[in-house]
């Protein structure tokens, strides 16, 4: 997945951007932008990316990205069927950290919607949604701009009282994200990404990017805070993860699949990084989808 600087500023000089779409399928491209965003799914399933992480996404999932987050939302290869007439439908809320002026969420009173903003670098999934919430998403684009900036307001301060979230990303992705300066982090993360449900190995991604075996896993260690193996082990979980959610495939075949080559290892990295088992995960989740 090559990465992507996508231009999400308003085209009619405002703060906010709000977007109902409906189309055949998302936009299969992985990208960032430097506007937070703010994504209510009405119709659609499949992959979701968010940094390094890998979920299951489906109708009625509500996510709040942070500014230059890489993110796609990857339809089921149902979607890019021409003969079939699913439809993926979502409204898009795009918007500056400083909308409301340099100041404003400096303000005691906005304190816990600065905390949210501050979360959102990592993003996070909300569920179990107030009605008031859902029908205030959904009339976004129907309000004039001044209503639609203080519903936004107070969207945006419903989701940071809740506690029905999961956030997404770890923190150590997204600050090497950050920090990196040059393409080489990117094309680590564009081979692992296209890579990691082969048998692939730290010396495979250092061949890949011209280094020294000994000395990419030098770099990837004080870069990352965290050995490659342990970086590629939560990418093949965190897909698991969302092969476990679809309840597609037997726990055996989702951890080959996965990139796993036995079971047992599966297992225990799996309860390593997750501090659970995968049979656990799944009984524990699937309530909120």
């Amino acid at each position: 997945m090559r990465l992507h600087l996508l231009d999400r500023s308003s085209i009619d000089n405002t703060s906010i951007t709000v977007s109902h779409n409906c189309y055949p399928h998302f936009l299969k491209i992985w990208h960032f932008h430097e506007e937070l965003e703010l994504v209510y799914i009405l119709k659609s399933s499949g992959t979701r990316f968010i940094g390094d992480h890998i979920g299951k996404f489906d109708c009625g999932e509500l996510v709040l990205i942070g500014k230059n987050v890489p993110h796609m939302w990857l339809n089921d290869d149902s979607y890019f069927d021409k003969e079939n007439p699913l439809e993926a439908e979502a409204v898009a809320i795009h918007f500056k950290e400083n909308f409301a002026g340099q100041t404003f969420f400096a303000l005691p009173e906005m304190s816990a919607i600065s905390k949210l903003l501050a979360k959102a670098s990592q993003g996070i999934r909300f569920f179990d949604l107030t009605d008031t919430l859902k029908n205030n998403l959904l009339n976004l684009s129907n309000y004039n701009d001044g209503i639609r900036f203080l519903r936004i307001l107070e969207i945006l301060l419903e989701l940071a009282q809740t506690e029905s979230f999961e956030i997404l990303s770890s923190n150590g992705f997204i600050n090497t994200f950050h920090k990196t300066a040059d393409d080489k982090m990117n094309n680590i993360y564009e081979f692992v990404f296209n890579n990691f449900h082969n048998a692939i190995s730290a010396k495979d991604v250092a061949n890949h990017i011209h280094m020294n075996p000994s000395a990419f896993s030098r770099f990837f260690k004080n870069t990352h805070r965290k050995p490659f193996t342990r970086f590629l082990n939560e990418i093949r979980v965190g897909f698991a993860c969302k092969l476990l959610l679809e309840n597609k495939e037997s726990i055996t075949h989702i951890a080959f699949i996965s990139g796993f080559g036995n079971i047992s290892n599966f297992n225990r990295q799996f309860k390593l990084i997750k501090g659970e088992t995968p049979r656990s995960y799944l009984k524990r989740h699937q309530k909120h989808f």
